[in-house]
């Protein structure tokens, strides 16, 4: 089996960006998107959420926003997923043109604005085609013109328990108007309280909780929010988001275009903000590294970084499939090569 992206990139890059990117996802709910073979690498064997993982690269969320083919998943290679973001009712997100390829940085610039189809229309194809085994969590947003943003993930939260693995808190998305209110201790507090008050409600499982932060926090805001996560019994955090940064090593002329930054020039503030946390939590909470991964060597950082797990998903605009075998090959011969018989043994030895 041969990678055939390398014919089909130059016609999906003449594209517009959402448009390809749709066309993606129709190709791959059809099961047009031949299977990436991942051979077995015991190496890399990792466990998050409670759940073994056969290795740690999985899908971040944004490829699969309405729940139209992530049952296909499995052919991409990654053991693991996220949809969404959702928010409770339908939203149309911002005024296209908002997703911008930086080809020269192999990069992508986005302000879609959570767009997507609404909770009730997402969570039935969510239970409809969600496979046993397939481990995929939901990524939960506020809309950006709701009054109570807090009880936006009371209710997407209620919806989604019972068939997600993990429920995503997006609380650092750039791109809408609540996209970062949680970012506030205050706010935070109250939103985790409510959900724990939800879990209390007989029938109703509780997945595990993750929350996801952006790189562009401060230290004094970062310490902030880590306090009251840890508080309040967080499951796992996701470092880290897309940032409005805009670093000088850019050469891309769509570089001034507004919204969240993502791939390599990511990769650094994101492996960074991982350190950090890494360090202020001593290494108790699962840490799971996404930003700027295109190559074992990313992947490496990440986890010597602290990271138990991994995403990615702008490398695969760039790469194709195959990028997740050349990582996971590229990543178990570099722990091969310094002596680690597991991947859990080289979590956050640089951190």
């Amino acid at each position: 089996m041969i990678d055939l992206f390398p014919l089909a990139r130059p016609f999906l890059h003449r594209m517009d960006p959402e448009d390809a990117h749709g066309l993606t996802l129709k190709l791959l709910a059809a099961g047009a998107v031949p299977q990436v073979p991942i051979p077995p690498l015991p190496r890399l064997a990792t466990r998050i959420f409670g759940r073994d993982l056969p290795h740690p690269l999985g899908l971040s969320a944004g490829f699969d926003k309405n729940a139209q083919a992530f049952h296909q998943f499995p052919r991409l290679g990654v053991s693991f997923a996220e949809i969404g973001g959702v928010t409770p009712l339908p939203q149309a997100g911002n005024p296209r043109p908002r997703l911008f390829r930086l080809t020269e940085d192999r990069a992508i610039i986005n302000r879609m604005g959570f767009n997507n189809d609404g909770m009730e229309a997402v969570a039935a194809r969510f239970a409809a085609r969600k496979t046993p085994g397939q481990i995929v969590g939901v990524n939960l947003a506020s809309n950006a013109d709701s009054a109570d943003p807090a009880n936006d993930f009371v209710r997407l939260a209620r919806t989604f328990a019972s068939h997600a693995d993990f429920l995503t808190l997006d609380i650092s998305c750039p791109n809408t108007a609540n996209g970062k209110m949680f970012l506030s201790p205050g706010p935070l507090r109250d939103l985790l309280d409510r959900l724990a008050a939800l879990f209390t409600t007989p029938g109703l499982p509780r997945p595990p909780l993750v929350a996801k932060i952006a790189p562009d926090i401060d230290d004094a805001g970062l310490d902030a929010v880590l306090e009251v996560l840890l508080e309040k019994g967080i499951d796992a955090l996701i470092l880290s988001n897309t940032t409005l940064a805009r670093p000088d090593t850019l050469k891309s002329p769509q570089q001034g275009e507004r919204g969240g930054l993502s791939g390599p020039p990511l990769l650094t503030a994101s492996t960074e903000l991982l350190r950090r946390v890494f360090r202020l939590t001593r290494g108790t909470l699962p840490l799971i590294g996404v930003g700027g991964i295109s190559s074992g060597a990313d992947a490496y950082a990440k986890v010597k970084a602290g990271a138990s797990a991994l995403q990615l998903y702008t490398a695969l605009v760039y790469q194709g499939p195959w990028a997740v075998r050349r990582i996971l090959m590229d990543l178990d011969q570099r722990l091969a090569r310094d002596g680690h018989a597991r991947l859990t043994e080289a979590v956050g030895v640089e951190g």
